[in-house]
């Protein structure tokens, strides 16, 4: 098994491979190589924490967590996705603002109970899967314990992390039971006030 980089470092590498005026999507997505899911996932958990955009990300999480379990490389998207252009100075103040963060996080995060990315990697996607598919609940404020689970798994994926993994799907679980909890009292309330 080779060394592990942390996913600071593999960002400024990237970005110090960069081209000057702008990359693209599939460009990002080619130069994290096996840690394109991992990122990818912990992005849209990010953009999920916007009021409004958890719906949006339930839906266009289906396409990378689909791929994971069924054993792709890397997550393929839709071309006027994928060759999206994005100023590079730009790409690179948010790399600049994400490093540091994820410094801090990796003195506790690190390679522990490693199992390889290949291994892991469609048993995650179908637990990502399931998470975002509870983002589509319409219940105000729903989203957000499972937009932060996703969040924990994809850190601990990207950093080969075993043991905050098995936490991140314990945590998947009481997720999913606290979503079901809440839709059945929907509709049970719902039963309810039809019956008035």
């Amino acid at each position: 098994m080779k060394p592990h980089e942390p996913t600071s470092i593999v960002l400024e590498n990237i970005l110090d491979g960069a081209p000057e005026d702008h990359v693209t999507v599939a460009w990002l997505l080619d130069s994290m190589q096996e840690r394109s899911f991992g990122m990818v996932m912990l992005i849209m958990a990010i953009i999920g924490i916007v009021p409004g955009a958890s719906t949006f990300v339930g839906v266009l999480m289906a396409i990378p967590t689909a791929q994971m379990m069924l054993g792709r490389q890397s997550p393929i998207f839709p071309s006027f996705l994928s060759k999206r252009r994005l100023p590079t100075p730009r790409v690179a103040r948010l790399v600049r603002k994400t490093v540091p963060m994820l410094r801090r996080a990796e003195r506790f995060v690190r390679p522990r109970w490693r199992i390889p990315f290949s291994t892991t990697k469609r048993a995650v996607g179908f637990v990502v899967f399931l998470l975002s598919a509870t983002l589509l609940a319409p219940l105000p404020f729903s989203h957000i314990v499972p937009i932060f689970v996703i969040m924990l798994i994809a850190f601990a994926y990207l950093e080969e992390d075993g043991i905050l993994l098995c936490i991140g799907l314990a945590a998947a679980a009481a997720s999913f039971a606290l979503t079901l909890a809440a839709v059945w009292g929907a509709l049970k309330g719902m039963d309810f006030l039809e019956g008035l």
